[in-house]
């Protein structure tokens, strides 16, 4: 790897490093010299396998339970972080969920679990990152490209909470700037995950609308969020960057 782009001795905390996305973020950035703590809900097997992937290859990884749903564990995986590396670098939200439903049939309690992983550990956890990071210290959240278009029915909710990261960034932006940390957000569009497979039930609907004709895969929504976690991006913040092989073009 680049020197320029390296994040050697960083450590980094990734919200829902289990699977999809985050593990291969997660790996990404321990591949670039970083440690890392990865959070996980269930599937404590999934997390254990993406740690011995990281160790195996000669880097350093922990695997923390914690429901982004809850406040006190959010803010105990920063801590954890910071007590076992030493430092606290980079933070990437990534934990999400995703409910499709009409507006007239959607539940109060998949309204409430969708603003509280999607919106509120966001910010809860973004406020215990900033309390403890320095000069050069990284937000990156993982929003999603349904944030600028949504093309089909029962995805209000996820929209909305998706759009929300776009005003966090921008806000949190100008917050910390002055403490030289970045925010930004990063959309993906259909990956090819266990959530939403490229061969799945969704992509025949979805594949019509990528210009590149094909989902994205982990890895290159993983090497865009480690640039970002990198210096030559100290220049990049509050933005909100599409990595959607043109959904919302």
């Amino acid at each position: 790897m680049n020197d320029l782009n390296s994040i050697q001795g960083k450590s980094a905390l990734v919200l829902g490093g289990s699977r999809g996305i985050g593990a291969a973020i997660a790996r990404r950035l321990a591949a670039g010299g970083a440690s890392v703590v990865i959070t996980y809900v269930q599937g404590a097997d999934a997390a254990n396998a993406v740690v011995d992937d990281i160790s195996k290859a000669g880097g350093r990884a922990i695997a923390v339970q914690a429901d982004s749903a809850n406040d006190a564990a959010i803010e105990a995986a920063v801590a954890k972080t910071k007590e076992a590396f030493g430092s606290f670098d980079i933070l990437v939200n990534n934990a999400g969920v995703l409910a499709i439903a009409p507006i007239e049939d959607f539940t109060n309690e998949d309204l409430d679990r969708t603003l509280a992983v999607n919106v509120r550990a966001a910010v809860i956890a973004s406020r215990a990152a900033a309390r403890v990071m320095g000069q050069g210290g990284r937000i990156i959240h993982i929003g999603s490209t349904n944030a600028e278009r949504m093309p089909f029915a029962g995805g209000a909710v996820y929209a909305m909470s998706k759009s929300a990261l776009v005003g966090l960034t921008q806000g949190l932006a100008r917050d910390l700037g002055p403490k030289g940390i970045t925010v930004n957000v990063v959309q993906p569009g259909p990956i090819d995950t266990d959530m939403n497979p490229a061969k799945g039930p969704m992509a025949e609907g979805l594949i019509p609308f990528l210009a590149v004709g094909r989902y994205g895969h982990a890895d290159e929504v993983a090497s865009f969020v480690a640039y970002l976690a990198g210096p030559e991006a100290a220049n990049i913040t509050g933005a909100s960057l599409m990595i959607d092989g043109g959904f919302a073009a």
